[in-house]
């Protein structure tokens, strides 16, 4: 088994700060332009790379100290596991004997949330979140539900029309639970992480722009799930002035250009950007515009349609992460579609 070892201070942040603001501006003055150009980024200490075989390898690396945060008890344990379940969002945050997971995918991929929870010994979930109501979040969510029982169940919403919302919710009502919608400033704690719910800031047309985005702090670790969220709600986001910066961003829409800004990406700084979306989407997913954004962010990026299953591990310092397939940085930087 291989593993790779990748390490980037914070201090180095400053000028990857500078670096976005300058193609933030020039996206701007570049408006006779729809889309921005890519840009390349000078490169990384320690670039993201493969070693041995493609099948069935997992990959490894270690990130910096994120901001200050609680102190953590002895004996704690934190896990994230980003869920490949091809078009769609699905994470599984373990922490200290709790869990929750954050959207389920299409409908089809109910038997691997299933499975996962099986493999995990999820016996009980303390919380399940539907960012939205789109099928390709709520769809696996509905299998969840009946395998174990739930705390709580948040949503943007409580209403819906497709035969993936109603599943969820025929589980949800089954359950004898009633779905919660949480508000920007809400905090609960999941063992010793807490977590606090960033947006959305207001109820919006678009749906996408009603996802619910979650800020999850582990002692000096942090993650940012975004759900769909596009640029309305993250410039919603950015005016309500909330803490953003985030050791790891699951970023909007799939790797959408509709997300992702650069004032927004540079108001996070992630070290880490994890892409969930299909093999050869049908959307294109992820498109360029997002992937020059992160390569001038410096980011490491994931994407579940090429390495399966993304686990990050911390300690309340740093993080280590595993892939369940292996990418070369080129093919990870390629936009989505059949190639």
């Amino acid at each position: 088994m291989g593993y790779h070892f990748c390490m980037m201070k914070r201090s180095k942040k400053k000028l990857i700060s500078l670096i976005l603001m300058l193609a933030l501006a020039a996206s701007v003055f570049g408006a006779c332009r729809k889309k921005p150009q890519e840009t390349t980024a000078p490169e990384r200490d320690a670039p993201l790379e493969t070693g041995g075989e493609q099948s069935g390898e997992e990959t490894e690396g270690t990130a910096p100290e994120a901001a200050e945060g609680e102190t953590i008890p002895e004996g704690s344990t934190f896990r994230v596991r980003f869920i490949d379940v091809g078009q769609g969002d699905s994470a599984l945050i373990l922490c200290d004997g709790h869990s929750m997971l954050i959207d389920g995918g299409l409908p089809d991929a109910s038997s691997k949330i299933y499975n996962v929870l099986s493999k995990e010994g999820i016996e009980y979930l303390d919380y399940v979140v539907a960012t939205h109501r789109d099928g390709d979040h709520v769809g696996g969510l509905a299998a969840a539900l009946k395998k174990v029982p739930a705390g709580h169940v948040l949503c943007s919403t409580d209403t819906g029309e497709t035969r993936a919302w109603e599943s969820f919710k025929k589980y949800v009502d089954q359950r004898g639970l009633t779905i919660e919608k949480p508000a920007p400033g809400d905090v609960f704690r999941l063992g010793s992480a807490v977590v606090t719910v960033i947006g959305p800031v207001q109820e919006n047309e678009e749906n996408n722009n009603n996802s619910i985005v979650l800020r999850i702090v582990y002692g000096k670790t942090s993650f940012l799930f975004t759900g769909d969220c596009e640029r309305p709600e993250e410039m919603q986001i950015l005016l309500s002035k909330p803490e953003l910066e985030s050791d790891v961003l699951k970023v909007g829409h799939h790797g959408s250009y509709t997300s992702t800004s650069y004032v927004f990406l540079r108001a996070i700084m992630p070290t880490y950007a994890v892409i969930s979306c299909a093999k050869n989407s049908e959307y294109g997913h992820p498109h360029s515009e997002v992937l020059s954004r992160l390569r001038d962010a410096d980011c490491v990026v994931f994407r579940t349609d090429l390495q399966g299953d993304i686990l990050f591990m911390s300690d309340g310092q740093s993080l280590t992460y595993m892939t369940e397939r292996q990418a070369t940085r080129e093919e990870l930087l390629k936009p989505g579609g059949k190639w």
